[in-house]
């Protein structure tokens, strides 16, 4: 049986022994390209073989390119094939030929071997700590980790070297000293220490060019990852942290928690994102307290909270994730509190409306409530029934006042029915009622302005004469 054995080929100070020999004692020896510098060893050897070269240049397509390859490796005799860096495991070409080998009874066999990340780290001074290894193309997914060395390979373009800049950027700051390795004729890594910004003024790009970035100490690092973020509360928690925070609760917290959360809810409402993005951290830092705190107890950890809620999203959009089918937000709206039911074992309507939190402000409370109660039908057909309503309960308010009923109970009747009557008519009252106040903090501005150019304050005004001021400055905001 033909044996066919795929070997990485990087520079000979990283191949193997045994990789070497196999390359050596090749009875055929194919290159998967003889333009690359890691070649220039096996031509100083004086070994015969037959690189892809040409068939780069004919291929019409990377398809037709891997199927032309793997035919002529599967050549009816042993043979090895030398590919440059870490080889060709995941890619298209290793399927195709498997497939080819698979077909014709030829065994394959893929040696290890090192890449040119492991070149470089040979002739350089790097810390003991393993560096993470990644092709340029992997660094686009994934989220550095500042703190631990980095090596990239596959520099191969300036262009590609801006982005892994760029990239970079957004976790290291832009004067760490890197180290660019490009390899030169002889097949030796060259070596030169820059800062980040300079990476893509450099030349020599090339598919075997090296990044290496050292790692950065935490005090040092000007942006920072959710995980710099648990680490500083982990820190503040330790027994000579800070004896503020060591000593807060999960109750110590609650209205710390509610005040963010309006914080963030304001620079919505202004429109400006930089105060936004400062107020999310805020309320970021609750929740990461919260959970720090639940760990020190053994309740749960921060990647629980994290992994509670992707389980959940994941569950809660079939429609994304699974095979359900949806037509538009509405059936999204109704799949959701459908799978929330199922997922909260809530068996009845009233356990529904009973699972609307009691700490929810009272305005949103009673909002949510008659949503849920509308769901299973218990609606009114049109607002203005639900405005008649609001009448029925004015009436109600007022016998209470002579002594017929609750005048507490009542008010809160009229209240609800108020909440009713907006929500028929497609608004939420928590924005509405806020609206209605900095309506009347305006107002009231003007009002106090007029006076003040009348040269009156208005605690030495009557009603009468306020009353005249506030309707002015109504007629001037209506105009």
């Amino acid at each position: 049986m033909q044996t066919l054995t795929i070997v990485p080929l990087s520079t000979p100070n990283t191949l193997t022994v045994k990789s070497k020999k196999t390359i050596q004692n090749a009875d055929r020896l194919f290159l998967q390209t003889a333009l690359h510098k890691s070649a220039e060893w096996v031509r100083a050897e004086g070994l015969s073989f037959i690189s892809m070269d040409d068939l780069f240049e004919s291929a019409d397509d990377f398809d037709e390119l891997n199927r032309k390859i793997a035919k002529r490796l599967i050549c009816g005799s042993d043979a090895v094939y030398a590919v440059p860096g870490r080889g060709i495991d995941g890619t298209a070409q290793l399927e195709a030929i498997m497939e080819e080998a698979n077909r014709a009874g030829v065994s394959v066999v893929r040696l290890p071997g090192c890449g040119y990340a492991e070149s470089v780290l040979s002739s350089i001074d790097a810390p003991d700590a393993l560096p993470v290894i990644l092709s340029a193309a992997e660094l686009m997914k994934r989220e550095p980790d500042p703190l631990i060395p980095l090596c990239i390979e596959e520099v191969d373009t300036v262009l590609r070297a801006g982005e892994i800049k760029l990239r970079l950027s957004e976790y290291y700051p832009d004067d760490w000293n890197v180290k660019f390795a490009k390899m030169n004729e002889e097949g030796s890594y060259e070596i030169a220490e820059l800062p980040l910004f300079e990476l893509d003024r450099q030349s020599g790009f090339h598919a075997s060019a090296v990044l290496y970035v050292p790692p950065v100490p935490f005090y040092e690092l000007k942006r920072h990852s959710f995980q710099s973020l648990l680490r500083i509360m982990d820190r503040l928690r330790e027994p000579d942290g800070c004896p503020w925070d060591a000593e807060q609760t999960h109750q110590s917290l609650k209205s710390a928690l509610i005040e963010e959360a309006y914080e963030v809810l304001d620079a919505i409402e202004e429109c400006d994102p930089h105060s936004l993005c400062e107020e999310l951290g805020d309320l970021l830092l609750q929740i990461v307290f919260h959970a720090r705190i639940a760990s020190e107890k053994s309740e749960f950890t921060m990647r629980d909270v994290t992994t509670g809620i992707v389980n959940k999203l994941i569950y809660r959009h079939p429609h994304v994730f699974g095979s359900v089918s949806v037509l538009g937000s509405s059936d999204v709206v109704t799949n959701w509190e459908r799978l929330k039911k199922k997922e909260k074992n809530l068996s009845s309507q009233t356990e529904v409306l009973k699972s609307v939190p009691k700490s929810f402000p009272a305005l949103l409370r009673s909002y949510k409530v008659q949503k849920k109660a509308a769901d299973v039908g218990f609606d009114w057909d049109d607002p203005k029934d639900a405005l008649q309503k609001v009448t029925e309960e004015i009436g109600e308010v007022m016998a209470a006042l002579n002594g017929d009923g609750d005048i507490e109970c009542e008010l809160g009747d009229l209240l609800f029915a108020v909440v009713n009557t907006v929500r028929l008519f497609g608004f939420e009252p928590e924005p509405i009622l806020h609206h209605a106040t900095e309506k009347f903090i305006e107002r009231f501005g003007e009002m106090e302005r007029f006076a003040s150019n009348e040269g009156k304050q208005l605690s030495g005004m009557t009603l009468s004469q306020m009353d005249m001021l506030w309707n002015e400055a109504k007629h001037r905001e209506n105009s």
